[in-house]
């Protein structure tokens, strides 16, 4: 993955998927660009707004990939059925996991396309980054990210959420995504503002340390 462009000063999602068009390849031909963040900080949302920018651009979302036994475990699984026929040209066949049955579906099918969104916990993880052609980050901090998804999800989901967090905490600790974004998004009451991330800063005055919180403004 090599940063492809810093966005201008206002930059729109539109302007974003214009930007994501022009740029080569990553995946065979696909263009897959990851969409990274704290568990309710919004990525189906924007993602779901990106590709509709992108004429309706595919978005695997890593809920059908995750399991409840493996929540960050499912490197292997993405690979083989997703990354490995999408970087042939051919078109993927992955098994989405249904949370209320507990067990996987059907295979469904993924075409090759363009652009190809990857929207989920983990889409920025070391194994996927060389087949990224961009990776965003959803600017919000995890513990406002955290009790925004439990009070969409409810008393419900509570059990979930306790067990969550923690693991949430681990993989962030033991494979970083924030700082190797290039784009951070942030969500405004109308819109979204799109800014350079760390890998797109980094160079001989900016440094990228490991961790998934913005800096402490001071």
């Amino acid at each position: 993955m090599n940063a492809p462009f810093r966005p201008a000063p206002g930059s729109s999602v539109r302007d974003l998927a214009c930007r994501i068009r022009r740029l080569p390849p990553s995946c065979g031909p696909v263009r897959l660009v990851g969409v990274d963040g704290h568990a309710g900080s919004g990525k189906s949302t924007f993602s779901g707004e990106l590709a509709g920018e992108l004429g309706g651009a595919p978005v695997l979302r890593l809920d059908d990939i995750a399991s409840h036994d493996e929540l960050f475990d499912w490197t292997g699984r993405l690979l083989d059925q997703v990354i490995e026929p999408l970087s042939h040209g051919r078109t993927a066949h992955y098994a989405p996991y249904d949370w209320r049955a507990r067990r996987f579906g059907p295979p469904r099918p993924l075409p090759p396309a363009p652009v190809i969104l990857l929207e989920g916990v983990g889409s920025g993880r070391r194994a996927l980054r060389p087949r990224l052609v961009l990776l965003l980050w959803m600017e919000l901090p995890r513990e406002e990210a955290w009790a925004r998804g439990r009070s969409r999800d409810g008393e419900e989901q509570r059990g979930f959420w306790n067990g969550w967090i923690p693991a949430e905490r681990r993989h962030f600790a033991d494979d970083p995504s924030r700082p190797f974004a290039y784009l951070l998004v942030r969500q405004r009451k109308a819109g979204y503002e799109v800014l350079a991330g760390p890998a797109g800063t980094a160079g001989p005055d900016h440094s990228v340390t490991q961790g998934d919180e913005p800096p402490a403004v001071r």
